[in-house]
């Protein structure tokens, strides 16, 4: 089996060798990056204005507002959020605001 592009991306590698941007080289990859650290906001939840009512967590792109079995969210995947702050608009409560890191 050959190396993949993925695997061979060193100093040694020109830009011409390495893989497309956007390429996806294995499933479930984003798992091993914590582009969390990319944000220059985050979110900060207020569990005492929050009413549950889950119109947060589908609207992450990131999937980072964790929720239980029966769709009560808990606090942040701070390791992924990227800090768009789309929760924080479409919370009629307030419940969560954005804050410089």
């Amino acid at each position: 089996m050959g190396v993949s592009r993925c695997e061979i991306i060193n100093v040694d590698v020109t830009w011409q060798d390495i893989s497309p941007g956007g390429m996806i080289c294995e499933a479930a990859n984003s798992q091993n990056f914590l582009t969390g650290d990319w944000r220059v906001e985050k979110p900060v939840w207020n569990p005492e204005k929050c009413k549950q009512c889950s119109l947060c967590f589908p609207v992450c792109p990131d999937n980072s507002i964790p929720s239980n079995e029966n769709a009560q969210r808990s606090d942040f995947d701070y390791d992924h959020c990227k800090g768009c702050g789309v929760c924080a608009k479409v919370c009629p409560f307030g419940a969560i605001t954005m804050e410089a890191e």
